[in-house]
């Protein structure tokens, strides 16, 4: 029988698919929103990175709200207001409207996984977070993978604005289950057994309570804390490329129908779902073998160093196969990352996860905002896609460089909430 904590992560599997079904729509029926409103390639960069925008801005708030109200709440509002933003994203009427949707639809999802990271630290083992994570944020990939033929499929059955309405009544639905069926802790959980709680108590660590907010100035004076906002801008630069512009850009070099392009635009992603996964077991692997810094560090240095290679190994590519194959290898690098990234936020913010592991995603996520307008500002500026994948190379390079000076976590004490 599937334990309660084990069914709580696959809860928030299909909570990351469809947060990231959402997510990607826009992409994939760029053709069809660019010809509604007749925008360039660099409008609809903004469309992309307003997105980003209000997905990285809101973070630190939306930490601080599940910190304070839990994530039972949190994840119900979140979810719900995302939904409807996805419903108005298909009533827009103009470019402006278009683009206020996309960012408060940005605003409402980035509560999202600071939420997750929140209710993992109370349901699940320390030892169990690292995979849990991956499996939770291989949804994300999964979705999307799964979002790009299908949502090409629904533009040309439905239309794209059918598409965004349909998909927000699916997350209305989700929002409301989720409130039924969860609590804020494995205690309170009518469905959790007595052997499986205490098995939870024992090996999660002490579960501190806030005592209020966690001021700004005690976050930014945490040393590990800048390393993980620096790393996951890098891993977010490359991720959000084949979340947006994959798509649009193998349609045109290769000259592809939209379902073969949403095929191989799809490959890359799930490369990085088995990135997530196989990351998440190392993770829990070292982790078990006393290896606690090294459970992080270690999966990290070498998912960047496999980025690196296969952003610089498609460069030399001349077919959508062989290209999409070197892209799925620096996703599987780069997402090898994210499970370490998300533990270690964990380790370091405790009861106050949410905030921590939300500065983190916003500097994520700045990245995903920099990636949305990079790619096709240097095109423009250079008549060539080189630049820009040298660059996401290089920041996977520095990513790489800024977990080898990852300090170990000060062990937990009952009076000490947040970690140096």
């Amino acid at each position: 029988m599937m334990l309660a904590r084990q069914r709580l992560v696959g809860v928030t599997f299909t909570l990351t698919m469809l947060l990231y079904v959402d997510r990607i729509a826009i992409s994939a029926g760029k053709s069809a929103v660019a010809q509604q409103f007749a925008l360039s390639d660099t409008e609809f960069g903004w469309v992309l990175s307003a997105f980003a925008l209000g997905y990285a801005l809101f973070q630190v708030p939306a930490g601080l709200f599940v910190d304070r109200f839990g994530p039972r709440l949190a994840l119900t509002l979140v979810v719900g207001a995302w939904s409807f933003f996805t419903g108005l994203t298909g009533l827009a009427w103009s470019l402006t409207s278009l683009l206020l949707f996309r960012l408060l639809f940005g605003f409402a999802e980035a509560g999202a996984f600071p939420t997750c990271a929140r209710a993992f630290y109370a349901w699940l083992p320390v030892g169990e977070r690292g995979l849990a994570q991956g499996i939770n944020l291989s949804g994300s990939r999964l979705g999307a993978a799964f979002a790009l033929p299908l949502v090409a499929w629904l533009l040309l059955t439905i239309g794209w604005r059918d598409a965004f309405l349909l998909l927000a009544a699916m997350g209305i639905v989700w929002a409301v289950g989720w409130y039924l069926w969860f609590r804020n802790t494995p205690e309170e959980h009518p469905g959790v057994s007595d052997r499986e709680r205490a098995y939870i108590a024992a090996n999660r660590g002490v579960i501190h309570k806030t005592s209020g907010p966690l001021p700004l100035r005690q976050l930014l004076a945490i040393p590990n804390i800048w390393l993980l906002m620096g790393q996951y801008f890098a891993s977010n630069f490359t991720f959000f490329f084949c979340l947006t512009w994959l798509f649009p850009y193998l349609q045109r070099a290769y000259h592809l129908d939209p379902l073969a392009t949403g095929l191989y635009s799809a490959m890359p992603l799930v490369g990085g779902a088995l990135g997530n996964w196989f990351g998440g077991a190392l993770v829990d692997g070292l982790y078990r073998r006393g290896r606690g810094l090294d459970s992080r560090r270690v999966p990290a240095m070498i998912g960047f160093s496999l980025a690196v290679a296969g952003m610089i190994a498609s460069l030399l590519c001349s077919t959508p196969l062989a290209a999409v194959l070197c892209l799925s290898a620096a996703m599987f690098g780069s997402d090898m990352t994210v499970s370490c990234s998300w533990a270690f936020a964990i380790d370091i913010g405790r009861a106050h996860s949410g905030v921590v592991s939300g500065a983190m995603n916003m500097a994520g996520n700045l990245g995903s905002f920099l990636t949305s307008l990079a790619f096709p500002y240097l095109a423009l500026a250079t008549g060539s896609t080189v630049p820009f994948f040298v660059a996401g190379a290089a920041f996977n390079a520095v990513a790489a460089f800024l977990w080898s000076r990852a300090r170990a976590v000060v062990p937990a004490s009952p009076g000490a909430p947040v970690l140096a």
